[in-house]
């Protein structure tokens, strides 16, 4: 049975499509995703991303306990500042990609993928031996709201919160006399704010935010448009981009990793290998020549030679062409401008190598 987040009835009453996204009921679309898209482009867009996992670790030792399970340096956090980083398996793979807020002193806030809740508690528990800490998943008694567009910190601020928080920081804030936290964070390379909520209060939060953003041209926002923002933005998607398999290294993530980091953790051998060594295969944005659309598990060749695999692809609405990301051998005369060939119905297609991101980033990051 599929869950549902407390928002469930308001999708519903709105129209939206429903669909299964990693075993909760989510609203896909309202209206168009284009239009949503563009939405969060050029005004405000109000998402429920309440499906996503919270937990709390605190105790004496929760500062070691994190250095050892990721490759970021989580003693350089300041109170309330945010570090993105990624769960590490033994062998350097990428069991998560997380959102570590600093609380205070021995308490820290996760944020983990919907899909991959049961898998980093596994893991956290497994590696707490020998710890102080303790582990609480809180995902089940918050829901998370995202505010993001151009225009989501004039709507914040026109509703009382005259200081928003830096670039991945959070703050305890108040919204329509309800206590909250408030986070400058976002997955669609937006300006915005991402609200944790107790579940009791996210309804009546869902509809103030509705209507107070009138003004703003907000609209409710799906998750069809959340991912062709997020990928117009070239941000990664547990389950495509990232995998146990592997590495912050070959994702493109190695600006992540603390390369002087004192402390050992979970893989750092081979990630620190491969930033020095080299790779065998690397993550690539491209965007395609004709109309077709490139999806995920597509194959992608090089002179007739198959050299790796679409992970995302999609339209680009603010680009007007068809974009993806994709791995592929490490190989030397390959890069940007560079020309490769994708496999769609079993005709190959030309595609152009090209920077990422693919829209320029307009958060404060």
């Amino acid at each position: 049975m599929t869950k549902q987040t407390f928002l469930h009835d308001k999708h519903i009453e709105l129209g939206a499509r429903m669909v299964d996204f990693a075993g909760w009921d989510m609203p896909v679309q309202y209206s168009s995703i284009i239009e949503e898209h563009k939405t969060v482009r050029e005004n405000v867009g109000l998402f429920d991303v309440s499906h996503m996992g919270e937990m709390i670790v605190q105790g004496k030792d929760a500062l070691p306990y994190l250095n050892k399970l990721v490759p970021q340096e989580i003693s350089k956090l300041v109170d309330l500042k945010a570090v993105y980083c990624q769960l590490t398996n033994k062998n350097g793979g990428i069991i998560d990609d997380l959102i570590i807020y600093k609380l205070e002193d021995n308490k820290y806030l996760i944020i983990a993928n919907a899909s991959r809740i049961d898998e980093d508690l596994n893991w956290m528990v497994r590696n707490k031996i020998g710890f102080d800490v303790e582990i609480i998943n809180e995902s089940h008694n918050y829901s998370l709201l995202a505010v993001q567009g151009p225009k989501a910190c004039d709507l914040i601020r026109s509703l009382g919160v005259e200081e928003l928080p830096p670039f991945f920081t959070i703050k305890r804030g108040e919204l329509f006399n309800i206590n909250l936290w408030i986070s400058r964070t976002g997955y669609t390379g937006e300006d915005g704010v991402e609200i944790l909520v107790k579940n009791e209060f996210s309804e009546y939060l869902w509809d103030k935010l509705l209507e107070a953003g009138k003004e703003f041209g907000i609209k409710p926002i799906g998750l069809g448009a959340r991912d062709t923002l997020r990928l117009e933005a070239a941000l990664h998607l547990y389950g495509n981009d990232l995998d146990e398999n592997t590495t912050p290294v070959e994702a493109g993530l190695a600006w992540s990793v603390a390369k002087d980091k004192q402390a050992d953790y979970n893989g750092k051998k081979r990630i620190l290998e491969q930033i020095k060594d080299g790779i065998n295969k690397k993550l690539i944005g491209f965007r395609m020549l004709d109309r077709n659309i490139a999806r995920h598990g597509y194959d992608v060749y090089y002179n007739n030679e198959k050299i790796g695999q679409v992970t995302s692809g999609g339209i680009s609405p603010i680009r007007g062409e068809n974009i993806g990301l994709a791995y592929i051998k490490n190989l030397d005369n390959l890069s940007v401008g560079s020309t490769i060939q994708i496999m769609v119905r079993e005709k190959l297609h030309d595609a152009e190598i090209v920077k990422r991101p693919f829209v320029k980033k307009n958060n404060k990051g």
